[in-house]
Formats: structure tokens, C-alpha cells, sequence
């Protein structure tokens, strides 16, 4: 299937960009002049997106080989704004684990995503990096100004405003290892603060989104 990328230089030096990156012509750089953070950047590279479906990534990580393609079979056959998947943890040996998330996989309708979300402190509904949305959704609800937990935002926003489908099926792989953002020091510091944030959201996003559908009929 045709895609393209937009890579987020977050302060990085251009000329660090791996040169069979660099000359592919599905790919685009946004550098960035200075750090501002994953949310930030992930904004700024919004502006930059063309295509009609999105999905975000972080650069250690990477996809399973048909995620794209099962993914946008589903958007494209059923209208729903989003599709989603289960995600599995890559072990610097090779090995890998599937973690499936707390949402049962279906069609799950606006707001519903947040019902399998009970606590702030209790595993997050839907793996962030598993979803792929129509582009106008996403720009609606983009990433929340948080150093930590951006991407919850961006989730919760989505699967607030439209329907769904979450596959029985691992479409990302979250590489384990030394330098990734959740084993820096002070993370689990800021990680419930950063939760109860999105959390918050969520509720409140819900809540002004139903009342709307219903004092509309």
C-alpha cells in the first residue's frame, strides 16, 4: 500500500538522519530548531501530513509488516474514524510478549473507549501507537502539552469523537531497552500526574460530547 512519513527532528541535527532515510521520497523531515518535546513535535508535524489517515510512532519502535494495510482495509470498508490493534514488547534478545489492551476488540462507539479506562492509575484502554485515524480526527484532537503521557490525549480525543474497531491482532512493536523513555530517571514521578490529566480529559470530553448528541435528538 502507498504511505509516507513525516519525521519530527525534535533539536536533532538533520545530517544524523540515516542516508537510506534521507533519500527515500516517501519520507519528509521537519527539523526542528530546538527540543520542545514529543508533543509538541508530533504537532508541528501535523501541519506537514498530506494523506487522509495518520498514525504516530516513536523512532526506537517499529511496525508489523502488514499493520498498515490491515489496519486501513477496516477504515476503508466500514467508514469508522479509527482502527486499532494490540501491541507486542520486543526484548533485546528477539523475544516477544503481546500485551492486549483492556478494550475487548469490536466496534466500540464514541466515548466508549474510556468506560475500559475506570482509573487514572489503571492500565490505559487502547495501546497510543496502535491508531490509525482519518487525519481530521487527529488534528481535532491532537497531542495534550504534557512532557509524558502526549499520546493519551491524542487516544482519548479520537476514540471520544468517533467510532472504532480494534483488532485481534499485534500491529506494533515496542522495542524494550535501556535508553527508552519510561526507564528515565524521574518518569514515574510525573507518570500519575500525567494520567490523572488525561484522565480527566477523557471524562470531561465524554460527558460534553453525549450531552451535545442528546440536546441534538
Amino acid at each position: 500500500m502507498p504511505w509516507e512519513a513525516v519525521i519530527a527532528l525534535d533539536g536533532a541535527d538533520p545530517t544524523r538522519l540515516p542516508g537510506p532515510l534521507a533519500a527515500d521520497p516517501r519520507i519528509r523531515t521537519l527539523p526542528i530548531p530546538r527540543p520542545v518535546g514529543a508533543a509538541c513535535a508530533r504537532n508541528l508535524a501535523l501541519n506537514e501530513v498530506r494523506t487522509r489517515y495518520v498514525n504516530w510512532a516513536d523512532d526506537d519502535d517499529e511496525f508489523t509488516d502488514d499493520a498498515m494495510a490491515a489496519r486501513l482495509s477496516v477504515l476503508e470498508s466500514t467508514g469508522v474514524g479509527w482502527c486499532a490493534g494490540w501491541i507486542q514488547d520486543l526484548y533485546p534478545d528477539g523475544s516477544a510478549r503481546l500485551w492486549r489492551c483492556p478494550t475487548p476488540p469490536g466496534r466500540h462507539q464514541p466515548g466508549v473507549v474510556m468506560d475500559y479506562w475506570p482509573r487514572p492509575e489503571e492500565v490505559f484502554p487502547l495501546g497510543p501507537t496502535t491508531l490509525l485515524a482519518r487525519i481530521g480526527l487527529v488534528r481535532a484532537a491532537p497531542m495534550g502539552g504534557l512532557v509524558q503521557g502526549e499520546d493519551f490525549m491524542s487516544v482519548i480525543g479520537v476514540t471520544s469523537l468517533a467510532p472504532g474497531i480494534l483488532l485481534p491482532r499485534p500491529v506494533y512493536r515496542y522495542r524494550k531497552h535501556p535508553g527508552q523513555m519510561t526507564a528515565q530517571r524521574d518518569f514515574d514521578r510525573l507518570e500519575p500526574a500525567a494520567r490523572e490529566h488525561a484522565w480527566r480529559y477523557g471524562r470531561s470530553l465524554r460527558a460534553v460530547v453525549r450531552r451535545e448528541v442528546v440536546a441534538g435528538g
